[in-house]
């Protein structure tokens, strides 16, 4: 983030992953299929893929996580992460059946139920968005609430992702419409500290370590920090279930022994997470995660791990509490009937705990 090298390996980073997103779109019906209809397969090397809403984000920390403990291969399984800048676009690759499995925010299981697609949270990492709505330097005397976003250009990752529904819904609760304030899609890390620094949004909702540092470099302050269950009771009344695996529920049903060993790796995941410390977590992640700065890193990961669940539960309340945010300002959602049982199973982590 600090040098312009950065940002040009960050690019070449993303391009690639489209790469891979393209590539994976020719064979993921073939892996599935190999898998095992019924069963979910068995044996050693068993292939999944799962796209990730960004892969270096804190709140999606749990997936790297699980692959560099080496918890996927502990269950036989072979897994392929891969990454876009924004969850909505995890979504859209998993529902077109370009990967089996998908690592995004909890609410688009309900958005897409509205849309005909039947998709649920097997395991359920946060019980807490983790997200950070801060206001640039600049427009810090403008916006001292969400009271003051009419008018304003707010960065979300992207068009119909979480972050552009969390913050519909700030601007909502606090009297401004939707259509009052302009949404920019400015996805995460680089690209999302650049607009601020540019003047091009006046704020937005972003996660760490991109929270982490625009606070060091003095480029804004928090204006709403969701990163705990408190501050989620505090800002959206309740627990706000967000970063999960789900998956396509046809999927699940018929591959259950394949999804019980993705439930294993990440409860187990989980369970190690709340037993190690922040820079023990951070000294397992890619190097170059930390973007040359493994203290602020660490920091980072300390200030959103309250945001975790310890067995991939979903937690009480938690669905009725997405409900009631969405239908503040999602029509699709305002005028239908979700059925919250059909978006999330606990099956799988309930056993994965036994």
């Amino acid at each position: 983030m600090r040098k312009t090298a950065r940002y040009a390996s960050l690019a070449a980073a993303g391009l690639l992953a489209l790469t891979s997103l393209t590539a994976c779109a020719d064979d993921a019906s073939s892996t599935s299929s190999n898998s095992g209809s019924g069963s979910g397969g068995g044996g050693k090397g068993e292939k999944v893929k799962i796209m990730v809403g960004g892969l270096d984000k804190v709140i999606y920390m749990p997936a790297m996580l699980t692959q560099r403990l080496g918890y996927f291969s502990d269950e036989g399984l072979n897994v392929e992460l891969l990454t876009e800048p924004a969850g909505v676009q995890a979504e859209t690759a998993l529902v077109s059946g370009q990967v089996q499995g998908a690592v995004g925010f909890y609410d688009h299981t309900l958005d897409l139920q509205t849309k005909g697609k039947h998709v649920e949270s097997v395991v359920q990492f946060s019980h807490a968005p983790g997200e950070v709505e801060v206001v640039s330097k600049k427009a810090d005397g403008d916006i001292t609430s969400p009271k003051d976003f009419k008018g304003k250009k707010l960065g979300i990752t992207g068009l119909g992702s979480s972050t552009d529904f969390l913050t519909k819904y700030l601007a909502v609760k606090n009297g401004v419409k939707v259509s009052e304030f302009t949404p920019v899609a400015v996805g995460a890390g680089p690209t999302f500290i650049s607009a601020l620094q540019k003047g091009s949004i006046d704020g937005g909702m972003t996660t760490d370590p991109t929270v982490a540092t625009i606070l060091k470099k003095d480029l804004g302050k928090v204006l709403v920090d969701m990163r705990t269950p408190e501050g989620s009771q505090k800002a959206l009344g309740g627990p706000y279930p967000s970063s999960s695996l789900y998956m396509q529920t046809d999927w699940v049903n018929s591959h259950k022994a394949t999804v019980q060993k993705l439930a294993n790796a990440f409860v187990k995941t989980l369970q190690w997470m709340s037993t190690h410390s922040a820079t023990e977590i951070a000294a397992k992640m890619p190097a170059d995660y930390s973007q040359g700065d493994k203290a602020l890193y660490a920091e980072s990961i300390k200030d959103t791990l309250p945001m975790f669940t310890k067995d991939g539960v979903m937690p009480k309340d938690g669905p009725s509490t997405v409900e009631s945010v969405l239908k503040a300002f999602n029509p699709n959602i305002k005028n239908a009937n979700v059925d919250l049982e059909k978006t999330y199973t606990t099956e799988f982590v309930e056993k994965a705990a036994k």
